[in-house]
Formats: C-alpha cells, structure tokens, sequence
C-alpha cells in the first residue's frame, strides 16, 4: 500500500533522522527507558488544565502497581459518580511509563470529560509476559470495585491505550467477557498491537519502517515473549482469540506509515463481524506513535477531540 507522510510527519520524520537518535534495538531496556522519556519534552503540547491529578497505589498479588488518577474540570456525572477510562500506555511492554504518557491522559480526561487512570503497569524484560496482561487485569477488577471510592460509575467504565497499551485494553476486554474482570463499557485501540507473528503485509513493507522500525518491533517482542509458544496465545495476540463475540462498542485508530498498520484495520473488521460497534478511524499520513505528538504533528490533536467525543457519545 503506497504511503505519503502529511507534510508535518514527514518534517517531524526528517528531523528525527537528522538528530541522529540511536535505535532502539542498539540500546539496552534501561538505556531505552530513558531516551523515550526524555523524547516527550519536544513532542507533547501543552496540557490542559484540570480539577486534580493525584497518585494511585493498586494492591495486586506480586505488590503495588503505581497509578494516576486524572480528574477534568468538567465531568458528566450520574449520582455524583462519573465514567472514566482506564488508560494503558504504549512503548512496546519495554519501555513507557506514567510520565511519558501524562499529557495523553491529560487531554483525554478534558476530551472525553471523564475520570483517567493511568496504569504503570510492569515492564519487560525483566517481567516478561504475562505480567503487564496480569496487572492491567488485576487494576482494571480493583478500579471497578472500588470505583465508588474514585468517584467512578462501574457501569461506565472503559479501557483504552496506545500500541502495546491497546493490545492490554484489547486484552482486558476478553478477558472481562470471559469472566476475569468487570463488565466494560468500551475499549478505546489506538494503533494496536494484536497480533505477535508480524505476518502481516504492513510489517514488510519499507514505506512503514519510520520511527518504529520492524527491527525495534522484533526487539520489543524478544524482550517481552517468554517463548515462540507465547505468540499463539490470545493474552499476547488478541487477534487469536477464538472469537471475538460479545466485546464491548470499540474505537480504533490506525496510522497509513505503521507496521501494525494492517493488523489494526483486521482487528477492527473482524470485531464488526463479531457484532461488536465499531469506530473506525485511520490517519493515512501518520506514522506510528503520532498520537503522543500533539505538539508538532496536529493530527495528534485531532485524534485525541475524537476520541473524547466517542467516549461522550457512547456514555
């Protein structure tokens, strides 16, 4: 499939390359970590200003996943309770954290004017799978008990993320179909990843290898797999899971210059298959990770409007 960059993804491409920033794949997890954090301070935009942003601890058997309960100035509450969105930030189970998704979380609370908790789920690889799958599920079950605490109506609550976030909100929303974890109101997939054979075109395609390359995917997944065998297990690959029936309404993006390109357009028609509501939106300028950028890319902030009106609109 033929890809032209909009002119400001090919600009901001451009000046990735000219700044010389190391791969990915040549840097240790740690080394990873902090580049990737760093990066935010020329990408994000300006965060909006919201009620109160406070931190969260989530009891979970191996401990305490560290949280971030975003609250916006403006909320549709029920009974003096509000819909909120549990939030999984993206960087390949390796790297990302509270930080590096904070504005994100920001714009989505005052978009979809609704309570935002950040997980800071456990990172690989020195958890390896399933710890991110087992904590985004065990803090989605707590947020949901305790929703009433938070300010939360358990009746509208939804999970959402970026990447390899969107594979644990994709995740989650199975497992909570199949019983392990509550009733979910929508699952928000921005440019997932579902599906760990990297079989399809999208990841062979040049016109695709910009920023995330198909070798730093290779090497997220050899961080985060404990084994091939985990590829066909539908807690890694959402995709293969033996149906797809009965999941909850789904908003899913997906960017034309991405490797997980393809992958993400077959998720979001085999849920319409399934039945499930489907909000399908694809930027074909963008690369992978432009929904962080909405300081340099705009698209990045229009995608984030509407997804705030989606999760009005469905709740």
């Amino acid at each position: 499939m033929p890809v032209v960059l909009d002119p400001d993804a090919a600009a901001v491409y451009k000046a990735f390359q000219e700044a010389g920033r190391p791969a990915y794949e040549t840097l240790t997890a740690p080394e990873a970590r902090a580049y990737y954090s760093q990066a935010r301070f020329v990408s994000n935009p300006e965060p909006p200003e919201l009620a109160s942003v406070e931190p969260l601890s989530i009891p979970a058997p191996h401990g305490q996943i560290p949280a971030r309960v975003y609250t916006p100035k403006k909320l549709r509450q029920k009974d003096g309770l509000s819909p909120a969105l549990v939030f999984f930030h993206g960087g390949g189970w390796v790297i990302g954290d509270l930080e590096t998704h904070d504005v994100v979380c920001r714009k989505l609370a005052d978009q979809g004017e609704l309570i935002v908790v950040s997980v800071d789920y456990r990172l690989a690889p020195e958890h390896k799978f399933p710890a991110a799958v087992d904590d985004s599920i065990a803090a989605t079950k707590w947020i949901a008990a305790n929703a009433k605490q938070l300010g939360i109506d358990a009746d509208r609550l939804s999970v959402g993320g970026d990447s390899a976030g969107g594979n644990l909100a994709a995740v989650v929303s199975i497992a909570a179909r199949d019983g392990d974890g509550p009733a979910i109101a929508g699952q928000v997939l921005i440019y997932p990843a579902v599906d760990c054979a990297l079989a399809h075109p999208s990841h062979s395609e040049p016109e695709t290898s910009i920023l995330l390359t198909h070798s730093v995917i290779r090497w997220f997944y050899d961080h985060y797999l404990d084994s091939t065998a985990d590829v066909h297990d539908w807690r890694a690959s959402p995709a293969r899971a033996t149906t797809l029936i009965g999941l909850p309404p789904a908003y899913v993006l997906t960017a034309g210059a991405d490797p997980l390109r393809d992958e993400g357009d077959e998720y979001a028609e085999r849920l319409k298959r399934a039945g499930v509501p489907v909000t399908y939106k694809h930027f074909p300028g963008q690369f992978h990770g432009f929904f962080t950028m909405g300081k340099l890319l705009q698209q990045a902030n229009v995608a984030a409007s509407d997804i705030g009106k989606w999760l009005k609109g469905m709740n």
